[in-house]
């Protein structure tokens, strides 16, 4: 009668084990969907404590990849681990970042801080990076060329959407040029990547990040060609030509 009991309450902590496993898989996607202001966005978060970031954009002989497929084929990411990722900085028509780019700690592309047209020189511009403590931050060119700090991987972009808590300056309540974008901020040690599904301003873009995630620091990654590439859902943006990509990755199991 024991064992039989003993078997019982056995077979219901399995089941009631196996159930909480199923439910945490199932309600815990990689990137959600947020509505702010009557349009769609996607958030994927990086985590530091049990995700590592890389930043890539050619293989070889400085081919640049030019999108999730090729970067998917290289020898350049552990494809069972990748959990996102997503287009990160503005780039030539090589391909090249145009701004500041680091991998494993060594400067590929010096920082920009030239003058010139185009988003990448809206000011303030600035640079994401992820420093030597795995802490992802974004600073504006200005504070990091003054900063002296070493990143581990690094990729600047422009112009930032946020500094500081305030909203740039340059951008309007809600202007009529309208795309689908991508950026990044950081709030309490973690990383948020954002991908609008529908195009929208960038006022609204800026105050996502500011209102929604509570960023007091983001910087616009890229609009038009803003791609986002998520293995567990099957969604992989394709159709543009991409040059830097940042890549989130579950760390290994034996690497705290």
């Amino acid at each position: 009668m024991r064992n039989r009991a003993f078997l019982y309450v056995a077979v219901v902590a399995l089941l009631v084990a196996g159930l909480f496993t199923y439910r945490t898989m199932i309600r815990t996607p990689v990137c959600e969907t947020h509505t702010f202001e009557g349009s769609a966005f996607s958030v994927c978060i990086f985590r530091p404590g049990r995700q590592e970031v890389a930043l890539v954009w050619a293989e070889g002989q400085g081919r640049a990849l030019g999108g999730f497929e090729a970067l998917e084929a290289s020898w350049l990411v552990d494809n069972r681990r990748v959990v996102f990722a997503m287009n990160a900085g503005m780039f030539d028509a090589s391909g090249a970042p145009i701004g500041l780019f680091v991998a494993k700690g060594q400067e590929e592309h010096a920082l920009n801080q030239q003058a010139g047209s185009g988003n990448f020189y809206m000011q303030p511009n600035g640079v994401f990076f992820v420093d030597e403590k795995r802490q992802p931050r974004v600073l504006t060119t200005a504070d990091y060329a003054s900063s002296g700090v070493t990143p581990v991987w690094a990729t600047q972009s422009g112009p930032m959407l946020v500094t500081g808590g305030a909203i740039n300056a340059q951008f309007g309540q809600d202007g009529d040029s309208r795309y689908v974008r991508n950026g990044v901020g950081v709030h309490d040690g973690l990383g948020f990547f954002v991908i609008s599904e529908e195009p929208v301003s960038f006022g609204k873009f800026a105050r996502f990040f500011r209102d929604a995630l509570k960023c007091e620091d983001a910087l616009y990654l890229d609009g038009a060609v803003s791609s986002l590439w998520v293995p567990s859902s099957g969604r992989r943006d394709a159709g543009y030509r991409l040059g830097p990509m940042v890549v989130v990755s579950d760390r290994p199991r034996n690497q705290s």
